[in-house]
């Protein structure tokens, strides 16, 4: 149940003086009658929600088949980004599945 300022129409907000509950307003109403007994004060405990922990180490990237210069093996993820002006081709990198080794190829 909300209640409003006469003044300026806005909501009235409790506060603690004392032990007394008083309803005010930003622009100076007050109001410190006895209807503050319907006010509650009502602790509402919080859900926390489980969160997985991933290893930082799982890669989320596409792979392709790419010899890595480092070790030699057949597998790399990869990703494209734009390092030059727009006109030009995009840079694709690549990084070793095994070694982690990054490199990168231009078109």
């Amino acid at each position: 149940m909300f209640q409003f300022c006469p003044e300026c129409k806005s909501v009235l907000r409790p506060k603690k003086e004392g032990d007394k509950v008083i309803m005010f307003c930003s622009c100076g109403y007050t109001k410190s009658d006895g209807s503050m007994a319907l006010l509650k004060e009502k602790k509402i405990k919080d859900d926390v929600a489980e969160i997985d922990v991933v290893d930082g180490d799982k890669e989320i990237l596409p792979i392709t088949k790419a010899e890595c210069s480092e070790c030699g093996h057949g597998k790399a993820y990869f990703w494209t980004q734009q390092t030059r002006s727009a006109d030009e081709a995009e840079t694709r990198f690549l990084k070793c599945e095994k070694c982690k080794h990054i490199w990168r190829e231009y078109d």
